[in-house]
């Protein structure tokens, strides 16, 4: 597989194509179980301070996220799959924010076409690249940081099962799960604490396909909506 189609959210700006921002651990993770709950759709932002705006502007949401591991205050839940599964979204919106996930889809400004992807939705994110027939995609692993440019295992990991679903190509998802599971980043996550995240929240992390839906983000009124997406032949 060509390397040169995973980048960092700081190489990301001017990408054009078919884009796709994976975060395992665990932003689209949290996403996708928060369509699960009821989530009518998600709005992405870059700041805490953004996120904290919406909810003050706007009615029937809930803030979700993270910044630095650790759930802001004012924010109505942490960034946790297990959490925001067992949250009453039913009719609302969800404002995520988060230090890696969300920051990589506001990066990828030029994208034709955006998806957002962990391993719970691996397959169906791969379908709906394939037929939208922009060709081969671009992979934002959102676990780099540029003073951790090297970091992102659990992402890489990720990206190219979505890559392999996307070729046809043997999937071997337990291989995957595992690692992703005794990742440096899942041991990160879970160092990090009750409150902030569930003990649970690598396992959820870790059940390949558990969605048929993909996640794909539009530009709605200046923000970018996130929304549940069954990939058909037409999408």
């Amino acid at each position: 597989m060509n390397d040169e189609r995973f980048r960092p959210r700081w190489q990301i700006a001017g990408t054009t194509g078919a884009v796709v921002v994976v975060d395992v651990l665990r932003a689209f993770t949290t996403a996708a179980y928060a369509f699960d709950a009821g989530a009518d759709h998600i709005l992405l932002v870059d700041t805490v301070a953004e996120a904290l705006d919406l909810k003050a502007q706007l009615t029937h949401v809930v803030v979700a996220g993270e910044d630095g591991g650790r759930r802001p205050d004012g924010f109505d839940l942490p960034n946790s799959p297990v959490e925001v599964s067992r949250a009453a979204l039913g009719g609302k919106a969800l404002v995520l924010r988060t230090s890696a996930g969300t920051r990589g889809a506001v990066a990828a400004r030029s994208a034709e076409r955006l998806w957002c992807a962990s391993l719970v939705c691996a397959s169906a994110t791969a379908m709906a690249v394939r037929h939208s027939g922009l060709g081969d995609p671009t992979y934002v692993i959102t676990g780099r940081f540029e003073d951790d440019p090297d970091g992102g295992g659990d992402d890489v990991v990720t990206a190219r099962l979505i890559e392999r679903a996307r070729r046809g190509m043997e999937l071997d998802a337990e291989r995957a799960a595992i690692a992703v599971a005794s990742s440096e980043e899942a041991r990160r996550t879970l160092a990090v604490g009750s409150g902030h995240v569930h003990p649970d929240d690598i396992e959820y992390a870790v059940r390949v396909d558990r969605f048929d839906f993909a996640m794909e983000v539009t530009r709605v009124d200046g923000r970018l909506r996130l929304d549940a997406v069954t990939p058909t032949s037409d999408s």
